[in-house]
């Protein structure tokens, strides 16, 4: 089982209290990948949320057959499959381990039950999911924007 400690390093967690954590701790699966294994691609059902703890996972869009868009790494001690909580539906991009990955998981149920029956608990994961996200675009708009400024079409815009 995972220890308190170990969850205090998941970003999304580190603000939760012990009791929260204790509440927690016996739903997580621990999971293990070997480098280049696909954790899930975009389509499949979204039924997990996952918890970086070792390793690096690429997150990547396949636009067409010929070209692949990355958006991203995940950084140990931060989450990815989002889409488990916001929707019922599918995951948008594929997760690739970079390198041998150990992964904490949730249900995608479990987490919603352990949010509806501790509003407190939901709360504060919520936000902290917020603020990575916000991190996130925030990022990623940067990226875009120096992308197209570099783009001889658009200098004269700049």
């Amino acid at each position: 089982m995972v220890s308190l400690e170990e969850l205090k390093q998941i970003v999304l967690m580190e603000h939760l209290t012990d009791a929260m954590l204790e509440n927690v701790r016996p739903h997580i699966d621990i999971l293990h990948f070997a480098q280049e294994e696909v954790i899930f691609k975009g389509g499949d059902r979204a039924n997990r949320l996952y918890f970086l703890k070792r390793g690096k996972v690429l997150l990547e869009k396949k636009l067409s057959g010929k070209i692949t868009l990355y958006l991203g790494s995940i950084k140990e001690g931060y989450s990815f499959g989002w889409s488990a909580i916001f929707n019922d539906g599918s995951y948008t991009s594929h997760a690739i381990c970079a390198e041998r990955c150990e992964v904490f998981s949730l249900r995608r149920k479990i987490i919603l039950d352990l949010m509806d029956k501790n509003h407190d608990l939901g709360y504060i994961f919520t936000q902290r999911l917020l603020r990575v996200m916000k991190t996130r675009l925030d990022h990623r708009t940067d990226q875009f924007l120096r992308s197209i400024a570099n783009q001889p079409d658009l200098q004269n815009l700049f």
